[in-house]
């Protein structure tokens, strides 16, 4: 009977398109996720893109232009890079708390003379 070895995925190579982030493991596997997935990437020109360096025990990979890091183990199990919320999204949550805080408005009305 045979056991599978669970060893950490390690990146041996590394190619970025202008749609995908595609990694070689050295186990043989190649993995491909959109290169929307690294929002940072995705706005990145190709040189920045290209200029990238593999960790040297082969977990992650590091573009320092961009500052950007991405796992073999998050690209394994699909964990896109979270965005930072956006000023929209940053005003529209303070205007929710604003809210959130007043005191509900009570409205009264008049009765209708006969």
């Amino acid at each position: 009977m045979r056991t599978a070895i669970h060893a950490e995925p390690l990146i041996q190579d590394l190619e970025v398109t202008d749609r995908a982030i595609i990694v070689q493991l050295v186990d043989g596997r190649v993995v491909s996720v959109p290169l929307e997935w690294s929002w940072r990437l995705s706005h990145a020109t190709p040189a920045e893109r290209t200029n990238f360096q593999i960790s040297s025990d082969g977990a992650y990979v590091h573009w320092p232009d961009v500052d950007e890091d991405l796992s073999a183990q998050g690209m394994l199990t699909g964990t896109p890079a979270p965005r930072p919320p956006s000023s929209a999204d940053s005003h529209l949550s303070k205007k929710r708390v604003r809210l959130a805080r007043k005191k509900p408005a009570v409205t009264r009305r008049r009765r209708a003379s006969d």
